[in-house]
């Protein structure tokens, strides 16, 4: 059937709007662009007449916190739309700009290529996993999504499983995957702070939690969504410059895409040097001797402990007696006071020191070489853990709900997909970058670093020692630094790779600026989407179902605030890495949501019981893996299946979640006929299609 006139009318009314919104934006960015390399360039200048490191920390930090913050006061809205979903006008390039920003976090832009640095091939599972879990959410998920409308994901499932109860689930599970990721990101903004301002890790926390709160509180979803627009641009201007440098100083060609694989043979070189030699072998052994004198440690306790007090204080008695210097005898009086006083407290400490010194007594895996393991069923562990962090990370993507959510916010369906389209893009930039800053970095550090003495270390190495990132250990004292006596965390490679390279100092600082902003820019997505959910899917829909605009924007702001401090204290406390817990989020989100929204769309016989079982049960299958076999509950990585890491216990919920809700909507009764019909009208959108408004 033809659509009548006036309706065509308006939709191309509609899309002339769109068209010359489009234009606009595009000339805005553009200057903004312009304007920010031209920054850059000042500053760059600025270093070669005397400009210092600190105070280029400082532009970079409160320049980039300060346009954030604009955009924020300048998008502020009191329109219900415009808060939750920015009006839904949002053009498909911008929005997959934005949701490219939103995706790519903080552990994306610190810690892939780290992770790629120490794994090497194994790490290619979040740049498959990544990127592959886009096509599921344009064939599965997005258009159906933006057919439905609303504003969030627990709408959906209150309305496609007819009432609360789907909907109480699925905002307990949006909260518990967003709050774990916004931790990361928080803890990426206080690291980043820290680091390159001078301040305090908590202070910078609180300086960048301001940055993120000034984005999203005034303005919502609408404020979000074009920072988030400049965050991008910013942080892959940030991500690619020290790498395109680095290629084009180790390999003459300024294209890292196509050039690491050159310098990724003369690692291979250099691993069978390191390899090979009897040095780096005897301080390996010494390490391997270290974790088997704390292994005896512990099976003697608490007589061990007793005994190691009692060495101690003899030692300080004759550091007394023999008038040591006041150095060796405080930190002997340290190591004392610094010594377990429980015997849980000690078997935790020393299980950890021990795994510690394990690490360091194996052969990093080379690079290049897939699925590594000293004997076939490592190989095979490592070949499963693969798979089973490939397969999360690809069905967490198409059930992230700060990500879905993104798709609400395009004038309609065919917007929708080419938003994914645009979105897989911009990420791509970044993620096959990735591995050759891994390559590079590494190339740097094996070439230039290891084998160089302790006594003249770079600078970088005691800067990012005060932060707990880069330490140091001469075991076997002979004065030089071999591979296994360094220890680099994840998160360092790419904020410390432009120091470790050499790099003019304010190539590091747009780093970090780039940092900032993908934390910053997922952190905002993050929060609104918890705090729209509470205000929307708890108060709105099931507390007070006749609040007042003005009032549900009240709550909403309000628990922004609320979930925001919370964040902030958690990563104040340094939970764990920046990757693992983001690979958390995604195992939760995956087996929450993922069998329930598919099976929403696609069969219409799942019903409540049916999707609030196989959710329950997912989640609930995915926390039971983590607690029982995560190191931080057990000391060490025990009771695993199948030899799958914590990281990947998704793979569990996602099939649990599948099967129990088919099972049990085929033993319950059918949806209503209203349901039915709703799954329809989502699964075929109309030829007609005009925007929304």
């Amino acid at each position: 059937m033809r659509a009548p006139a006036a309706q065509r009318q308006r939709g191309e009314a509609a899309r002339v709007a769109d068209s010359g919104f489009s234009q606009q934006l595009r000339r805005y960015y553009g200057w903004y662009t312009g304007t920010f390399l031209v920054l850059v360039v000042l500053l760059a200048v600025g270093e070669q007449f005397g400009l210092s490191s600190r105070a280029i920390g400082h532009v970079f930090l409160f320049a980039t916190i300060a346009i954030y913050a604009t955009i924020g006061v300048v998008s502020r809205t009191a329109d219900v739309a415009e808060y939750y979903v920015a009006g839904r006008r949002v053009p498909a390039v911008f929005n997959g700009m934005a949701t490219a920003a939103d995706w790519m976090s903080a552990a994306s832009f610190i810690g892939l290529a780290g992770t790629l640095y120490f794994s090497g091939f194994q790490g290619l599972a979040f740049v498959t996993g990544w990127t592959g879990g886009y096509v599921l959410v344009a064939l599965l998920l997005a258009p159906y999504l933006r057919k439905f409308g609303q504003y969030t994901i627990p709408d959906f499932l209150g309305a496609r499983y007819e009432g609360n109860i789907a909907r109480l689930v699925g905002l307990a599970a949006t909260i518990l995957a967003s709050f774990v990721y916004v931790v990361a990101q928080i803890y990426g903004v206080g690291l980043i702070a820290s680091r390159f301002v001078g301040v305090e890790f908590e202070i910078g926390l609180f300086v960048g939690l301001a940055g993120i709160l000034v984005c999203s509180f005034l303005g919502g979803m609408r404020a979000v969504t074009w920072t988030q627009v400049a965050q991008y641009i910013i942080l892959i201007i940030a991500y690619l410059a020290p790498v395109v440098l680095l290629s084009w100083k180790v390999t003459g060609v300024p294209v890292p895409q196509i050039a690491y694989g050159t310098v990724l043979q003369k690692i291979s070189e250099k691993e069978n040097q390191l390899l090979s030699d009897p040095v780096e072998s005897d301080v390996r052994n010494q390490y391997r001797y270290r974790a088997l004198a704390y292994e005896q440690k512990i099976a003697d306790l608490p007589t061990s402990m007793d005994a190691e007090r009692h060495a101690l204080g003899e030692r300080v008695k004759q550091l007394r007696i023999e008038d040591a210097s006041a150095r060796e005898v405080a930190m002997a009086e340290r190591d004392m006071r610094d010594l377990p006083r429980t015997e849980a407290e000690a078997k935790v400490r020393w299980e950890a020191a021990r795994l510690d010194a394990l690490d360091h007594a194996r052969a990093p895996p080379r690079h290049a070489e897939a699925h590594p393991g000293a004997t076939p069923e490592e190989s095979q562990a490592a070949r499963r853990n693969f798979l089973a962090l490939m397969f999360v990370l690809m069905v967490g993507t198409a059930a992230l709900p700060h990500v879905l959510m993104r798709y609400y916010t395009t004038p309609g369906v065919s917007e929708a997909r080419r938003s994914v389209m645009w979105s897989l893009v911009f990420i791509s930039l970044l993620y096959v970058t990735a591995p050759a800053y891994a390559v590079f970095a590494k190339w740097e550090v094996y070439s230039n670093l290891v084998g160089s003495s302790i006594a003249f270390l770079p600078d970088w190495v005691a800067s990012w020692g005060k932060v707990g990132l880069v330490s140091v250990e001469d075991i076997n004292g002979d004065g030089l630094l071999q591979l296994a006596e360094l220890t680099l965390n994840t998160d360092v490679i790419v904020l410390a790779t432009p120091e470790i390279a050499g790099l003019p100092y304010v190539i590091s600082g747009l780093v970090a600026a780039g940092g900032l902003a993908a934390a910053l820019s997922t952190a905002d997505g993050l929060l609104l989407t918890i705090s729209n959910a509470l205000s929307h899917d708890l108060y709105f829909k099931i507390i007070n179902p006749r609040a007042t605009t003005q009032r549900r924007l009240v709550i909403s702001k309000s628990q922004l605030l609320l979930v925001a401090a919370i964040a902030a204290w958690v990563a104040s406390l340094r939970p764990d890495n920046i990757l693992f817990m983001v690979g958390l989020a995604f195992s939760i989100a995956a087996a929450s949501f993922f069998p329930a929204l598919v099976l929403g769309i696609f069969w219409k016989r799942a019903n409540k019981w049916g999707a609030v079982s196989g959710m329950l049960a997912g989640l609930a299958i995915t926390l039971y893996y983590v607690s029982k076999t995560h190191p931080f509950f057990h000391g060490s990585m025990a009771n695993a299946w199948f030899d799958i890491d914590p990281i990947s216990a998704g793979v569990f919920g996602v099939p649990l979640g599948f099967v129990v809700t088919i099972v049990i909507s085929l033993i319950t009764p059918p949806p209503s006929v209203e349901v039915q019909a709703l799954v329809d009208f989502v699964r075929y959108p109309s030829l007609t299609e005009t925007p929304d408004r």
